[in-house]
């Protein structure tokens, strides 16, 4: 089971931007590749410390971390594998920003040219009701930007390969020496030498991939799932973008949800609820019977335990609610309309709640309990 990033980062779930950031930097001064040459297990402590800022530190992200938990992003659905799709590059790229430059890879220094991350690639996923409650496979076309075959790069004039241009600035303290990104490479070191005549300025042509999206069952509408490395290509030595997995649930014809929770109106006729009845209803994968009790009173709501969405975080699954309506006839004949009008009369017919009856409003509250 993967950690919490809240105790990775030792901070509590009600810990500002400016706390988060603070732990981080303290993390990754202690676990630096740098500081601890060949330790494998300081190492991972450094992957993780920059996997768990990469999400805390972004608002959404946290938001859908404190939901949903690990789930949100990899877990069960293999949504960006380990590390959330991180490798070393990019978690450096991250290191340099929050300590302001100086930190490079393995060996330190800070130089060198930086490998590009390409574009993301954003899609919508149509699943049914079906599909979100057992999970499901789903295979998609998607148009990405690859680099062309026969395309070459040379190395960057304007940096010499390093990715990086220093500038040296005349300030009243003295002469101050500053490094930024190549603004001709965008700090990959490379610019392109050759080129079919099919592929664009950057040397990248489109192409259709089919891609297969693992997703778990629980998900919910309007929730991203992240692909790794099926997004765009970058020029050169790059790393592919991610594909980001909008989901959107298609309305069922009978069934509502809510959360886990499934609700279903079930509809009798009078005298199914006078005398009692089987009736077949729908449920998720197929149809389930059940038993209605003689006298049972429109509003009755039957919860089916377990009979629902299961638990993105896995704890179990939610109900099938089933709300009873007992179907009142518009028009009648002769001697049904004589029939109640003699009922009118008849004490049998008059209403008369027990004490056990509960109210309409706690049948809401009951079913939000």
């Amino acid at each position: 089971m993967k950690k919490d990033f809240y105790e990775i980062l030792g901070i509590s779930k009600n810990a500002d931007a400016a706390e988060i950031k603070k732990a981080y930097r303290k993390s990754a001064l202690k676990y630096h590749p740098d500081k601890n040459p060949g330790d494998k297990e300081a190492e991972e402590n450094f992957k993780l410390a920059a996997e768990a800022y990469e999400v805390l530190s972004d608002p959404q992200k946290k938001a859908k971390y404190d939901q949903y938990g690990h789930q949100a992003f990899d877990g069960s659905g293999g949504f960006g594998g380990g590390h959330g799709g991180m490798n070393m590059d990019d978690i450096f790229s991250q290191f340099g920003d929050i300590f302001g430059g100086g930190f490079g890879g393995f060996g330190g220094g800070g130089g060198g040219p930086r490998r590009a991350k390409g574009s993301n690639l954003r899609i919508k996923v149509k699943l049914t009701l079906e599909e979100i409650a057992n999970g499901v496979e789903k295979k998609v076309k998607v148009k990405r930007k690859v680099q062309a075959k026969g395309v070459t790069y040379k190395t960057c004039t304007t940096c010499n390969g390093q990715g990086q241009v220093m500038r040296v600035t005349n300030t009243i303290l003295g002469r101050m020496q500053s490094a930024s990104t190549c603004p001709t490479c965008g700090g990959s070191g490379q610019i392109l030498d050759k080129k079919p005549s099919e592929a664009d300025a950057q040397g990248m042509v489109q192409e259709d991939e089919t891609v297969s999206i693992k997703i778990p069952a629980g998900v919910v509408d309007g929730m991203q799932l992240k692909v790794a490395n099926k997004g765009n290509d970058a020029p050169g030595n790059s790393i592919p973008g991610d594909l980001i997995v909008a989901i959107e649930e298609v309305e069922h014809e009978f069934l509502k949800r809510e959360g886990e929770n499934i609700h279903f109106d079930l509809y009798i006729s009078f005298p199914e609820a006078v005398l009692g009845a089987s009736k077949d209803i729908e449920a998720i994968n197929g149809k389930v019977r059940i038993k209605l009790e003689e006298g049972i009173q429109s509003g009755k709501i039957l919860r089916l335990k377990g009979k629902g969405i299961p638990s993105l975080n896995g704890y179990g699954s939610g109900d099938l609610l089933v709300h009873v309506n007992v179907w009142t006839p518009k028009t009648l004949n002769k001697e049904q309309k004589q029939f109640f009008e003699n009922a009118l009369t008849d004490e049998h017919f008059a209403p008369s709640p027990e004490k056990s009856e509960k109210s309409f409003f706690e049948k809401v509250k009951d079913m939000f309990s």
